[in-house]
């Protein structure tokens, strides 16, 4: 989670170190299969379609995987770029070169084995070299983000494709409903699935802006410890499903993981983000564009910091009608459907 080396340290120490395992299974599993559809962080998906002249579909999570000079997006680890997005084409051409020279060497393992195997060099494997030459499925809203000039050769943005557990995790399912029931709106605080695992003071300073604010508060806390316990006015829980929580809060504080940030603008809730790394930064970014929400640096979170802005938050008009109209959208729409739909189309 850490912004600046947390995407690098991810990609060489994680997954590039085992390339070759990642290869020889998805090579195993792919020998009889019609269609192959993957993930963004399955690198041997290409070198495998390529081996068998299988066809397939990359599914692409957030508009930041997509790094258009048109609708450029907040890289973490260079956090100037959310000041350089209104500077034109031509710095932002000048960017985007910039992080791929920088990135080229992240990606030696994926050289060394296509070299290895026979296969041609092909583009940059973090940039156009993941993308497929058969279907790329933009798997958010374009409330978020709108089809750019240079985006992937067939690409279609399919909407969000919903997913969480049915029920809480530790068994405090009906306490929750009955807490949501009986009362006030709360503040819904999360951090999602990943920054979760290091939420440092988050819970402590949610927990104490929501009682300087006087407003009851739903904290989802995961496993590990948070350094807080409930109340009568504010629950503690490891995890409740966002479908059936969100639609009850009066603004939900989170990491801003695209998961999140879509099930909080389908329940049609402001949303505080406290962007961690990866893509939260450039969705925090797109949520405030949009004037769904705010956003804080997680450095400067903090009580005084977070009553200040849920303030603002929960009594702008302007946060509110957009937030209801974005929600009509998202209700509208079907992602799990249209992605089906298009790898139904891309295998016939």
């Amino acid at each position: 989670m850490n912004a600046k080396h947390g995407q690098e340290s991810f990609i060489r120490k994680i997954l590039m170190p085992h390339m070759q395992g990642a290869y020889d299974d998805l090579l195993t599993v792919c020998r009889d299969a019609d269609f192959l559809v993957s993930g963004e962080l399955m690198f041997a998906a290409p070198l495998v379609a390529e081996r068998l002249g299988l066809r397939w579909a990359a599914c692409i999570l957030s508009p930041w995987q997509l790094l258009s000079v048109h609708d450029p997006s907040v890289i973490g680890p260079v956090p100037f770029t959310a000041i350089l997005r209104g500077a034109g084409l031509v710095i932002n051409r000048a960017m985007k070169e910039l992080f791929r020279r920088q990135t080229k060497s992240w990606a030696q393992p994926i050289y060394a084995l296509r070299q290895k195997l026979g296969l041609s060099i092909p583009q940059h494997p973090l940039f156009e070299g993941k993308y497929s030459p058969y279907l790329n499925l933009a798997m958010f809203s374009s409330e978020l983000a709108k089809p750019q000039p240079d985006w992937p050769n067939h690409c279609r943005i399919t909407g969000f494709a919903f997913y969480d557990r049915q029920s809480s995790s530790d068994g405090h399912a009906d306490e929750v409903r009955r807490f949501l029931e009986n009362g006030d709106p709360p503040i819904v605080f999360t951090l999602g699935s990943s920054a979760v695992m290091n939420p440092g003071s988050f819970y402590i300073e949610s927990k104490k802006a929501a009682e300087r604010l006087g407003r009851r508060a739903l904290l989802l806390t995961g496993k590990g410890p948070s350094g807080v316990s409930g109340t009568r006015d504010q629950m503690a829980v490891g995890y409740a499903p966002y479908s059936q929580v969100f639609p009850f809060a009066a603004a939900v504080v989170h990491q801003g993981g695209v998961g999140t940030t879509a099930q909080a603008i389908k329940a049609g809730c402001p949303q505080l983000i406290v962007p961690h790394a990866f893509d939260q930064p450039d969705n925090g970014a797109r949520i405030k564009r949009l004037r769904l929400g705010l956003t804080l640096n997680k450095n400067r979170y903090d009580a005084a910091q977070a009553t200040s802005r849920l303030l603002y938050l929960l009594g702008d008009s302007t946060i509110r009608a957009a937030v209801k109209q974005a929600s009509a959208v998202l209700q509208m729409e079907d992602g799990a459907k249209s992605a089906a739909d298009a790898i139904e189309h891309a295998c016939r």
